[in-house]
């Protein structure tokens, strides 16, 4: 069993981050030959100008229902290796780049398909549940994965609030679009604002977290500050960061890199090791911070509490 309890796993386990500030310091100075190998995977030598800003501090956070005993990844490579392209296309472009986005004042409108259409501000969506610390693994369509305590509350606690109507069928997200604060987005070959989107089942499983935090404290902007999705058994761009608009529709909307490119990017986006990318094979991944390649999991290892979404589904087309 992959999934486990996350009260049965002490945060003790998780490494504090100034403990991974001091290790970065040490192997700056020790493994740069090593960081040459691992190459890009291996965000081992950072400069001082692009570490990230330190977070708010959370509190009142608890124990979330689901997560991961796995080894979680170091603050410092989630947070300069990132897929954040109103922020640039280099992966460690959006560290650099975010350091000033303004993520206050922030509204979420919820709209569509519901009988209680609502515009939340940020300290409503922080206080509308317990937030929830949960280890989730989260896995990229560029064959590399991460594992995060994510911050935040199950999405379906939001949608129940606005009470959907009876066409509901699936859920459309929008991300924030600046292009005064990310002039970077011109060239990133892109539609914006970015979109994403779910079945409405999907986006009300409650593995599917609405996120405001990580590793104990807010949200840095390279990682979509200030309120992002989480759905762990996705690919990565799945989970739309910054998020503005949430609406409830009856057909499927678009996505922003199924309309970029439909044949390599399709709307479920579920992780399978079966069904190739176009350009590279998703049968394995490497995890940031490590040189070796591990096999990859269906639905990422979330197959038990998921599979059943796509019973009589052919995922090699629905992919």
């Amino acid at each position: 069993m992959l999934i486990k309890n996350r009260g049965e796993i002490p945060y003790s386990e998780v490494t504090p981050k100034s403990l991974y500030l001091n290790r970065r310091r040490f192997l700056r100075g020790a493994a740069a030959g090593v960081a040459a190998l691992a190459g890009r995977f291996s965000q081992e030598i950072l400069s001082p100008s692009i570490r990230a800003q330190a977070g708010n501090k959370l509190s009142g956070v608890v124990k979330g229902p689901f997560g991961t005993d796995e080894k979680v990844t170091p603050f410092d490579d989630v947070t300069h290796y990132n897929n954040f392209y109103e922020f640039g296309t280099d992966k460690e472009q959006p560290a650099e780049l975010a350091k000033n986005f303004r993520t206050h004042p922030w509204s979420v409108s919820v709209e569509g398909e519901v009988k209680k259409p609502k515009v939340y501000d940020m300290d409503a969506i922080a206080k509308m549940a317990p937030l929830e610390e949960r280890i989730y693994r989260h896995r990229c369509v560029e064959a590399w994965s991460i594992v995060v305590p994510w911050i935040g509350f199950p999405l379906n606690m939001l949608l129940k609030q606005v009470e959907p109507t009876p066409k509901a069928r699936f859920v459309a997200f929008q991300s924030l679009y600046d292009p005064k604060q990310m002039p970077m987005a011109r060239w990133a070959g892109i539609s914006f604002p970015y979109v994403e989107g779910l079945r409405l089942d999907e986006a009300m499983h409650p593995l599917a977290l609405l996120c405001v935090g990580m590793y104990g404290e807010t949200l840095p902007n390279q990682n979509g500050a200030p309120v992002r999705l989480v759905v762990p058994w996705k690919y990565g761009f799945k989970s739309i960061k910054s998020i503005v608009k949430i609406r409830l529709v009856e057909s499927q909307p678009p996505t922003t890199w199924n309309l970029a490119i439909p044949r390599e990017y399709g709307f479920y986006s579920n992780v399978n090791p079966d069904v190739d990318h176009p350009r590279w094979s998703q049968a394995r991944e490497r995890r940031l911070g490590e040189f070796l390649k591990r096999k990859t999991l269906a639905f990422n290892g979330y197959g038990d509490q998921v599979a059943q979404m796509y019973s009589g589904m052919d995922l090699m087309k629905n992919f």
